[in-house]
Protein backbone atom coordinates (compact mmCIF):
# COMPACT_ATOMS: atom_id res chain seq x y z
CA UNK A 1 0.00 0.00 0.00
CA UNK A 2 1.14 3.37 -1.07
CA UNK A 3 1.32 5.87 2.24
CA UNK A 4 2.59 9.14 0.86
CA UNK A 5 1.93 10.03 -2.81
CA UNK A 6 3.52 13.15 -4.09
CA UNK A 7 2.36 13.79 -7.58
CA UNK A 8 4.01 17.19 -9.34
CA UNK A 9 4.74 18.58 -5.82
CA UNK A 10 6.34 22.47 -6.51
CA UNK A 11 7.44 24.68 -3.63
CA UNK A 12 9.70 27.60 -2.79
CA UNK A 13 10.29 30.65 -0.26
CA UNK A 14 8.58 33.99 -1.33
CA UNK A 15 9.50 34.30 -5.10
CA UNK A 16 12.18 31.38 -5.45
CA UNK A 17 10.88 27.70 -6.51
CA UNK A 18 12.93 25.68 -5.01
CA UNK A 19 11.14 22.87 -6.06
CA UNK A 20 10.14 21.78 -9.71
CA UNK A 21 7.03 19.20 -9.83
CA UNK A 22 8.92 16.59 -8.09
CA UNK A 23 7.02 12.80 -8.30
CA UNK A 24 7.60 10.46 -5.10
CA UNK A 25 6.42 7.83 -3.38
CA UNK A 26 6.70 5.54 0.01
CA UNK A 27 4.86 2.40 0.60
CA UNK A 28 4.01 1.11 3.97
CA UNK A 29 6.95 -0.51 5.83
CA UNK A 30 9.94 1.01 3.24
CA UNK A 31 13.13 3.25 4.43
CA UNK A 32 13.21 5.76 0.94
CA UNK A 33 16.37 7.67 0.74
CA UNK A 34 16.61 11.05 -0.81
CA UNK A 35 19.65 12.00 -2.02
CA UNK A 36 21.32 15.10 -3.60
CA UNK A 37 24.07 18.01 -3.23
CA UNK A 38 23.45 20.62 -0.90
CA UNK A 39 21.00 22.94 -2.42
CA UNK A 40 18.86 20.19 -4.10
CA UNK A 41 15.88 21.02 -2.55
CA UNK A 42 15.95 17.61 -0.10
CA UNK A 43 14.59 19.77 2.67
CA UNK A 44 12.66 22.09 1.23
CA UNK A 45 10.75 18.55 0.12
CA UNK A 46 10.74 17.45 3.58
CA UNK A 47 8.97 20.84 5.10
CA UNK A 48 6.49 20.66 1.86
CA UNK A 49 5.42 17.01 2.97
CA UNK A 50 5.11 18.62 6.50
CA UNK A 51 3.35 21.47 5.72
CA UNK A 52 5.58 23.99 7.22
CA UNK A 53 5.81 25.61 3.81
CA UNK A 54 3.52 26.50 1.20
CA UNK A 55 2.92 24.06 -1.54
CA UNK A 56 1.33 23.42 -4.94
CA UNK A 57 0.57 19.79 -6.61
CA UNK A 58 -0.88 16.79 -5.24
CA UNK A 59 0.07 15.47 -1.39
CA UNK A 60 -2.10 12.53 -0.59
CA UNK A 61 -1.18 10.41 2.91
CA UNK A 62 -2.68 6.80 3.61
CA UNK A 63 -5.30 8.12 0.66
CA UNK A 64 -6.42 11.12 2.30
CA UNK A 65 -5.15 14.36 0.18
CA UNK A 66 -3.38 16.86 2.77
CA UNK A 67 -2.44 19.56 0.17
CA UNK A 68 -3.93 22.05 2.11
CA UNK A 69 -3.95 20.46 5.95
CA UNK A 70 -1.47 22.37 8.52
CA UNK A 71 1.28 20.93 10.14
CA UNK A 72 -0.76 20.01 13.53
CA UNK A 73 -3.04 18.18 11.27
CA UNK A 74 -0.45 16.02 9.29
CA UNK A 75 1.25 15.16 12.63
CA UNK A 76 -1.81 13.92 13.81
CA UNK A 77 -2.74 11.59 10.80
CA UNK A 78 0.50 9.99 11.31
CA UNK A 79 2.95 11.62 9.84
CA UNK A 80 6.31 12.97 11.90
CA UNK A 81 9.43 15.24 11.07
CA UNK A 82 13.30 15.19 12.43
CA UNK A 83 14.37 18.14 10.90
CA UNK A 84 17.94 18.52 10.06
CA UNK A 85 19.81 20.49 13.08
CA UNK A 86 17.61 18.42 15.14
CA UNK A 87 15.47 21.08 16.28
CA UNK A 88 14.96 20.39 20.47
CA UNK A 89 13.80 23.27 22.53
CA UNK A 90 17.16 23.61 24.09
CA UNK A 91 15.94 25.83 27.10
CA UNK A 92 13.58 22.82 28.09
CA UNK A 93 14.27 19.36 29.86
CA UNK A 94 14.85 16.59 27.93
CA UNK A 95 11.52 15.10 29.90
CA UNK A 96 9.68 18.07 28.31
CA UNK A 97 10.66 17.30 25.22
CA UNK A 98 9.64 14.23 24.53
CA UNK A 99 6.31 15.65 26.43
CA UNK A 100 6.39 18.17 23.52
CA UNK A 101 6.46 15.34 20.93
CA UNK A 102 3.12 13.99 21.88
CA UNK A 103 1.00 17.55 22.59
CA UNK A 104 -1.28 16.11 19.82
CA UNK A 105 -2.24 13.14 22.33
CA UNK A 106 -4.74 12.79 24.97
CA UNK A 107 -3.63 9.35 26.08
CA UNK A 108 -1.85 10.43 29.55
CA UNK A 109 -1.24 6.37 30.24
CA UNK A 110 0.06 5.76 26.88
CA UNK A 111 2.20 8.95 26.80
CA UNK A 112 3.83 7.88 29.75
CA UNK A 113 4.46 4.72 28.46
CA UNK A 114 6.17 5.85 25.72
CA UNK A 115 8.06 8.42 27.42
CA UNK A 116 9.13 4.88 29.67
CA UNK A 117 10.07 2.83 25.79
CA UNK A 118 12.04 5.42 24.76
CA UNK A 119 14.52 6.03 27.63
CA UNK A 120 14.36 2.22 27.73
CA UNK A 121 15.48 2.95 23.98
CA UNK A 122 18.20 5.87 24.56
CA UNK A 123 19.31 4.81 28.23
CA UNK A 124 21.81 8.01 27.62
CA UNK A 125 18.33 10.20 27.71
CA UNK A 126 17.19 8.36 30.76
CA UNK A 127 20.69 9.48 32.58
CA UNK A 128 20.05 13.21 31.46
CA UNK A 129 16.20 13.50 31.72
CA UNK A 130 15.95 16.74 34.09
CA UNK A 131 18.60 18.19 31.86
CA UNK A 132 18.16 21.31 29.61
CA UNK A 133 18.52 19.67 25.96
CA UNK A 134 20.67 22.08 25.40
CA UNK A 135 23.10 21.34 27.35
CA UNK A 136 23.67 17.92 25.61
CA UNK A 137 26.11 16.68 23.11
CA UNK A 138 24.76 16.66 19.36
CA UNK A 139 24.38 13.09 19.35
CA UNK A 140 22.24 12.91 22.40
CA UNK A 141 20.16 15.69 20.91
CA UNK A 142 19.49 13.88 17.68
CA UNK A 143 18.72 10.70 19.95
CA UNK A 144 16.09 13.21 21.56
CA UNK A 145 14.77 14.53 18.46
CA UNK A 146 14.08 11.28 17.19
CA UNK A 147 12.91 9.90 20.47
CA UNK A 148 10.58 13.28 20.03
CA UNK A 149 8.98 12.33 16.94
CA UNK A 150 8.37 9.22 17.71
CA UNK A 151 6.27 10.18 20.85
CA UNK A 152 3.34 10.80 17.97
CA UNK A 153 3.70 7.28 17.23
CA UNK A 154 3.72 7.99 13.98
CA UNK A 155 3.43 6.05 10.34
CA UNK A 156 5.70 8.18 8.42
CA UNK A 157 8.47 9.32 9.97
CA UNK A 158 10.76 12.31 8.36
CA UNK A 159 14.28 12.41 9.05
CA UNK A 160 16.49 15.34 7.22
CA UNK A 161 20.38 14.39 7.39
CA UNK A 162 19.95 12.87 11.04
CA UNK A 163 23.93 11.82 10.68
CA UNK A 164 24.97 15.16 9.89
CA UNK A 165 28.16 16.18 12.24
CA UNK A 166 27.88 13.28 14.60
CA UNK A 167 30.78 10.46 14.92
CA UNK A 168 30.54 7.50 13.10
CA UNK A 169 30.13 5.33 16.30
CA UNK A 170 26.52 7.41 16.63
CA UNK A 171 25.60 7.86 13.43
CA UNK A 172 25.49 3.67 13.84
CA UNK A 173 23.83 3.24 16.85
CA UNK A 174 21.05 6.40 15.58
CA UNK A 175 20.56 4.54 12.26
CA UNK A 176 20.19 1.03 13.73
CA UNK A 177 17.31 2.33 15.97
CA UNK A 178 15.67 3.50 12.62
CA UNK A 179 16.25 0.11 10.94
CA UNK A 180 15.00 -2.00 13.78
CA UNK A 181 11.93 0.12 13.96
CA UNK A 182 11.70 -0.11 10.31
CA UNK A 183 12.23 -4.07 10.60
CA UNK A 184 9.84 -5.01 13.90
CA UNK A 185 6.90 -2.03 13.66
CA UNK A 186 7.04 -1.92 10.05
CA UNK A 187 7.63 2.19 10.56
CA UNK A 188 7.96 3.87 7.20
CA UNK A 189 10.71 6.05 6.82
CA UNK A 190 11.92 9.29 4.18
CA UNK A 191 15.61 9.78 4.75
CA UNK A 192 17.42 12.63 3.39
CA UNK A 193 21.43 11.48 3.81
CA UNK A 194 24.54 13.13 2.96
CA UNK A 195 26.19 9.82 3.82
CA UNK A 196 25.27 8.13 0.67
CA UNK A 197 27.38 4.80 1.44
CA UNK A 198 25.54 3.84 4.90
CA UNK A 199 21.78 5.33 3.30
CA UNK A 200 21.94 2.73 0.52
CA UNK A 201 22.48 -0.20 2.87
CA UNK A 202 19.22 0.76 4.11
CA UNK A 203 17.47 1.56 1.76
CA UNK A 204 14.14 0.18 -0.11
CA UNK A 205 14.54 2.84 -2.88
CA UNK A 206 16.33 5.46 -3.64
CA UNK A 207 15.75 8.89 -5.30
CA UNK A 208 17.96 11.35 -6.53
CA UNK A 209 17.55 15.02 -6.50
CA UNK A 210 19.14 17.85 -8.29
CA UNK A 211 17.78 21.29 -8.87
CA UNK A 212 14.38 20.58 -7.53
CA UNK A 213 14.16 17.74 -9.81
CA UNK A 214 13.64 13.93 -9.45
CA UNK A 215 16.56 12.92 -12.05
CA UNK A 216 16.84 8.97 -11.26
CA UNK A 217 15.09 6.37 -9.29
CA UNK A 218 14.80 2.97 -8.46
CA UNK A 219 16.34 0.18 -5.96
CA UNK A 220 19.70 0.82 -4.03
CA UNK A 221 20.90 -2.41 -6.23
CA UNK A 222 19.25 -0.96 -9.12
CA UNK A 223 21.07 2.92 -8.71
CA UNK A 224 24.56 1.24 -7.11
CA UNK A 225 24.96 -0.65 -10.88
CA UNK A 226 24.99 2.22 -12.76
CA UNK A 227 28.75 3.05 -12.98
CA UNK A 228 27.59 6.68 -13.95
CA UNK A 229 25.52 7.40 -11.18
CA UNK A 230 27.82 6.20 -8.36
CA UNK A 231 30.11 8.37 -9.57
CA UNK A 232 28.26 11.79 -9.96
CA UNK A 233 26.04 11.31 -6.92
CA UNK A 234 26.63 7.93 -4.53
CA UNK A 235 30.66 8.58 -4.31
CA UNK A 236 31.50 4.93 -4.19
Amino acid sequence: MTLLRASGLTAGYGQVTVLHGIDLEVAEGEIVVMLGANGAGKTTTMRSISGTIGREGVLEFAGDDITSTSPDSIVRMGVAQVPQGRGTFPELSVDDNLRAGAITRRDSSGVAADMRRWYEQFPRLAERRTQRAGSLSGGEQQMLAIARALMSRPRLLLCDEPSLGLAPLVTQELFGVIERLNREEGLSVLLVEQNANLAMHMASRVYLLETGRIVASGSAAELSADDSIRKAYLGF
